[in-house]
């Protein structure tokens, strides 16, 4: 069947129209924030670059050097950014986001989150699974090549979830290390007190998706006004080296600034090397630990606390 180009082009920038509208990108500034639309994005380059320079970030986000050399001066100005020398080109200065830059741009992404949710809060599941292969769709075939690796996605918790990330938690562990049945009697103590007391807006879980397949999940539990604690991390043996580990400890991060928590703490074993170099690579420290027997296991505990 032949396709009418021309009617292809009223129709994306109808799509257009409608989706800048909807999302507010035609206000001042973005999600009610102090940012323009470009300012939160070079933000969020900014955040999640690994040691980025200037130039990186111009070309990526395809925008004149002097232009974004006026909001990188706004940004340090502000006190949310900084730049240091690169040790091994000392002509090249590497940029970074300052304690209140990340807090910022934590604030940011939370409201951005918000009003999609909002936007989605009228779409049933069966409707979210087939809108998201849409927009996959959508992207590979304007890019003229399939996306790069496989869809990860982070989405709140629904009924049944918890239930599983008991399940697969008890399952790993014990193949992997050995633990005995008391483990998925704590997880699941765990997930039952996070479920019967839950608070909206302080309470959360994530659950990571590959492709639309569970492949991971994290809580991060408020204990009190100035401290949230992050439990129950894992990620499926398949699923491991795509980075899923560290967007779900960076989604903890941000939303505990997000909420207003001013620290962050976690438990768990030395024994658990993964998790604890993702805690350590986060900014988390060891405050403390104690030998203990559980689990049917000689382990050592250690407590890990991230100021934020």
């Amino acid at each position: 069947m032949q396709v009418d180009r021309n009617g292809l082009i009223g129709e994306i920038r109808r799509f257009n129209r409608f989706y800048t509208r909807t999302i507010g990108l035609l206000d001042e500034t973005l999600t009610e924030s102090a940012f323009t639309l470009t300012e939160a994005r070079v933000l969020f380059e900014l955040g999640h670059r690994e040691s980025p320079a200037a130039s990186e970030i111009a070309a990526e986000l395809r925008l004149d050097s002097a232009y974004l050399a006026r909001i990188l001066r706004r940004f340090a100005a502000g006190g949310l950014s900084k730049a240091r020398s690169d040790g091994a080109d000392r002509r090249r200065r590497i940029l970074s986001l300052t304690d209140k830059g990340r807090a910022a741009l934590a604030e940011l992404q939370a409201a951005a989150d918000k009003d999609i949710a909002r936007l989605l809060r009228s779409l049933p599941d069966e409707k979210l699974g087939e809108l998201e292969r849409a927009l996959r769709k959508t992207m590979e075939l304007l890019r003229g090549s399939p996306m790069e690796g496989p869809a990860i996605t982070l989405r709140a918790h629904r009924i049944g979830d918890i239930g599983w990330v008991v399940q697969r938690q008890a399952v790993l562990y014990a193949e992997q290390y050995g633990w005995d049945i008391t483990y998925e009697a704590l997880a699941a103590e765990i997930g039952a007190a996070f479920l019967r007391n839950f608070r909206k807006g302080r309470d959360f879980c994530w659950i990571a998706e590959r492709d639309g397949a569970p492949v991971g999940a994290v809580f991060l539990v408020g204990e009190d006004d100035a401290t949230a604690r992050l439990r129950l991390l894992h990620v499926e043996p398949e699923a491991r080296g795509l980075g899923i580990g560290k967007r779900l400890v960076d989604a903890c991060i941000e939303q505990a600034r997000a909420s207003g928590y001013r620290r962050v703490v976690l438990w768990t074993n030395s024994i658990l090397v993964a998790a604890r170099t993702l805690y350590e690579r986060a900014g988390f420290r060891l405050i403390g630990e104690e030998r203990h027997h559980s689990f049917g296991k000689d382990l050592v505990g250690q407590t890990w606390e991230l100021v934020l």
